[in-house]
């Protein structure tokens, strides 16, 4: 069966948490099927199936095969805002400024679910093989850190700036300084990040979340360099 509708997981997703703000989150409530939701939103199956992965992952939904998808954790997590439009240079110089600082507190704080939940985010990233899918893990595990970070002001910072990943243009420069630059220099960065917190090691931590944001925007900046040259010649 071909799904209907745009693959755009990171939207999917933003919709998603938006739907979820309004259903309490006891555990037992179920939300709508996939097919529903992707009819709802205009999104396609695929990316809301990848949506609600990371919502799972982040113990904000659960699923139970043959029952459905419910809100809230699996009966037996800190909370959930508007950004204004942001250009590279803006979005990369407020991450350079709070995502180490993020990852200090993380490295402070996490707990031990927390640092699986990272571990198994970083499996799944690693383990995609398209643009849609890298964008989608990418923000999860950065929000994970966030989230383990446990400040829900800083939170609110960095959900205002994850938003840019729904813009195509922002995707589609990601995308492609991805494809110019040594994706496994941002898998080993990655891991170094998430043993640094596992490790509770403060200053490691802030050091390699520094180390890898700006080699992104290192990245980056070089692309837009060379494709304005490309278009003056």
């Amino acid at each position: 069966m071909i799904d209907r509708g745009q693959d755009n997981s990171s939207l999917a997703l933003e919709r998603l948490r938006a739907m979820l703000r309004d259903i309490p989150a006891t555990g037992d409530t179920k939300i709508p099927t996939e097919r529903s939701l992707a009819e709802t939103l205009g999104i396609s199956r695929r990316s809301v199936r990848r949506a609600l992965e990371v919502l799972e992952a982040e113990g904000l939904v659960w699923r139970r095969q043959g029952a459905g998808t419910f809100a809230g954790p699996r009966p037996d997590t800190l909370g959930e805002t508007e950004a204004p439009e942001a250009n590279f240079s803006e979005v990369m110089e407020v991450r350079l400024r709070i995502e180490p600082q993020l990852a200090q507190l993380a490295a402070l704080r996490a707990s031990s679910a927390a640092v699986a939940r990272m571990r198994d985010i970083l499996v799944r990233l690693e383990a995609t093989d398209d643009a849609d899918g890298r964008e989608l893990w990418d923000s999860a595990l950065h929000r994970e850190i966030a989230r383990a970070a446990g400040n829900r002001f800083f939170m609110i910072i960095f959900d205002s700036i994850d938003r840019a990943r729904l813009d195509d243009a922002w995707r589609s420069l990601r995308e492609r300084a991805r494809s110019r630059a040594n994706l496994a220099l941002y898998a080993q960065q990655h891991r170094d990040l998430v043993d640094a917190i596992a490790a509770h090691d403060p200053v490691r931590a802030g050091r390699a979340m520094r180390a890898h944001i700006g080699a992104l925007n290192d990245g980056m900046l070089r692309l837009t360099s060379s494709e304005a040259l490309d278009d003056a010649c």
